[in-house]
């Protein structure tokens, strides 16, 4: 004998929140349990279909986003190190030499650094960043998944839907593309889940504790996605408060548990949070180039250069880079949203979806409306937001990447819609059916992910992997790499990982606040740190692949920069301007450089100390 599915309202996705978890308490039988595992295995074949070639290839890199995988690689030796030597986990003088960097102010993960240190010690940092990324495709899915089969929903096959999308559309593919954190949303299922617990009658306490945890749990993941999950959450529960009176009798027990979670999170995350914001290396938002990330109008009916119908000439313009294209949907997803959203009109929480996926779609504009690439002239509601505090550090397209998870709530909830349709006309079941996967092949199987493009990287060079630079560092020196890491360049903090952390390195890819004397406001945030003369000479290289001419003056700052920076050993491992770069460094310090271990040493030791 089955179990049956627990009831769905007449409201049917309105009355999600009543719900309140219940449907969890059924146990499910034993066909239920086989529809689980095969939704589940659908989900990792999708999570290893997006990353498959990374996998396929240990010398490869995300094509699409080199720097930001690096910058993860050196988190996860980070969260190792921070279990293994015990060093202070949210600052570090390991890169950055001698300023170090903030890292609750960066991507620094410790919710999955830190329990992904067996992977980073046995199999190395690339391998933490690839369990990081697959795993956490795969966990959102499931999250999903079981949120809307157990509490919102109650049927398998639409919740089945909506998770998919939730982790696989192509924002969240997208994204793939070297930001884990970002498509790692496995906890926002479980902070909706335990929200809508907190209406429960005498377990306020309990809930609210649990709620507090999963919000510092993801607090320590990503706090934009908090941030969005926060306010998507009070819309909704501030409309079911207005038009469900019969939840307004929850309203008690529902605030003394938020009062709760608000009052143990910002306990736990009071001095984490004070050292974000006031701590060294701490700065105050984004700088307005970052500010001034916004989504193109017409990107929301485009197809995301990852997705089946996509190609970059598809997204050419319409997104500041592979890894933002945050509102690419597609014409025909577009028409079902609206078509469902009509269809579902009566109930208060599609409405409700409807509108604050409108609100994400709006501040995603930036301060300006674009179209196809040109700018309107149109003023949007993001300028006079922009620079409040908090918001000032949020880039706007990001608001544009909340929509993804109200679009697969809404499929659900259409899926499940069409569902009891069919149960209750037996006559036209088959005819509903055939509609309803129509309507949906059509407009999901153009936005279907395909594998992220990947790129061969030149292995990590051996003067790093066999500790070689370690006579160099002794008395708090650091290595200087040619070209010093940046936005662009950071394929020195995977060398760096490689050593796990070992070995110190000037400069880097981080955000820390910009002390240059014509920044915009006072510590605004910058790529890296202030740029130096020598920085900025070899930066000129890079770029030129010719050697500025070189004057007095000019040695005597690289000399000053190389104090700056404790350099013990300067080093240039294989680049296409290598001729060039050490040509510059030799004219630079009057030193010989010596090949060695696949990298030509500079013993800058005379110099600096």
């Amino acid at each position: 004998m089955t179990t049956p599915e627990p009831d769905v309202p007449s409201d049917g996705p309105a009355a999600a929140s009543s719900a309140q978890g219940a449907s969890g308490d059924a146990r499910p039988s034993r066909s239920g349990k086989w529809a689980d595992l095969t939704a589940v295995l659908s989900f990792v074949v999708l999570g290893f279909w997006v990353t498959g070639r990374l996998w396929l290839d240990p010398g490869s890199d995300v094509r699409d986003n080199q720097s930001d995988q690096s910058q993860f690689e050196w988190m996860m030796a980070h969260g190792a190190r921070v279990v293994t030597h015990f060093v202070y986990p949210f600052h570090s003088d390991q890169m950055n030499v001698p300023d170090g960097v903030n890292l609750m102010a960066n991507t620094s993960v410790l919710s999955i650094s830190l329990p992904l240190t067996p992977i980073t010690l046995l199999f190395g940092p690339r391998a933490a960043f690839l369990v990081f990324l697959t795993v956490g495709m795969i966990a959102t899915a499931t999250a999903w998944y079981f949120l809307l089969s157990r509490v919102l929903i109650g049927t398998r096959g639409p919740a089945w839907l909506g998770a998919g999308f939730c982790a696989y559309a192509p924002a969240m593919v997208s994204h793939a593309n070297g930001h884990p954190n970002i498509v790692s949303q496995f906890v926002v299922p479980l902070i909706i889940w335990r929200t809508l617990r907190l209406g429960e009658p005498g377990r306020w306490l309990r809930n609210g504790v649990l709620l507090a945890l999963v919000i510092v749990w993801q607090a320590f993941l990503n706090l934009e996605i908090l941030l969005m999950t926060a306010i998507g959450l009070g819309v909704v529960v501030g409309v079911l408060a207005l038009g469900r009176p019969e939840l307004r009798s929850r309203i008690r027990p529902f605030l003394a548990g938020l009062a709760v979670a608000a009052g143990v999170a910002g306990l736990l995350l009071a001095y984490p949070l004070y050292v974000q914001f006031f701590g060294p290396g701490a700065y105050s938002g984004l700088s307005r180039l970052i500010r001034g990330y916004s989504s193109d109008l017409a990107s929301f009916v485009a197809y995301s250069r990852e997705s089946l119908a996509g190609s970059p000439r598809t997204a050419a313009g319409l997104a500041k880079n592979p890894t933002e294209e945050n509102s690419f949907f597609g014409w025909a997803l577009v028409v079902l949203v609206i078509a469902l959203v009509w269809w579902m009109r009566r109930s208060v929480v599609v409405l409700a979806l409807a509108a604050l996926g409108l609100l994400f779609a709006v501040l995603s504009l930036g301060r300006e409306v674009r179209f196809d690439n040109r700018g309107t002239g149109v003023p949007a509601p993001w300028a006079a937001l922009e620079n409040l505090p908090i918001l000032h550090s949020v880039v706007p397209t990001r608001w544009a990447l909340a929509i993804t998870p109200i679009v697969g709530l809404l499929l659900a909830f259409g899926a499940q819609r069409a569902h009891e349709l069919a149960r209750s006309h037996p006559a036209a079941r088959g005819q509903i059916r055939f509609v309803t996967a129509t309507v949906l092949v059509m407009a999901l199987l153009p936005i279907v992910p395909t594998p992220l493009p990947v790129a061969h990287l030149d292995p990590v060079p051996t003067f790093v992997t066999s500790g070689a630079w370690r006579p160099y560092v002794t008395g708090g020196r650091s290595v200087v790499t040619l070209p010093l890491p940046d936005t662009t360049y950071a394929e020195p903090l995977r060398w760096s990982a490689e050593t796990r952390l070992d070995m110190p390195l000037a400069r880097g890819y981080f955000l820390g606040p910009d002390t240059r004397p014509n920044a915009d406001p006072p510590k605004v945030a910058l790529f890296g740190a202030p740029p130096r003369p020598t920085s900025s000479f070899f930066s000129t290289i890079r770029r030129t692949g010719a050697v500025p001419p070189i004057t007095p003056q000019d040695r005597v700052k690289a000399v000053d920069d190389l104090r700056f920076w404790r350099a013990g050993v300067v080093i240039l491992g294989p680049h296409e301007h290598e001729a060039a770069l050490r040509r510059g460094m030799t004219e630079l310090t009057g030193i010989q450089p010596v090949f060695t271990g696949g990298v030509w040493v500079w013993d800058v030791r005379p110099l600096t100390d």
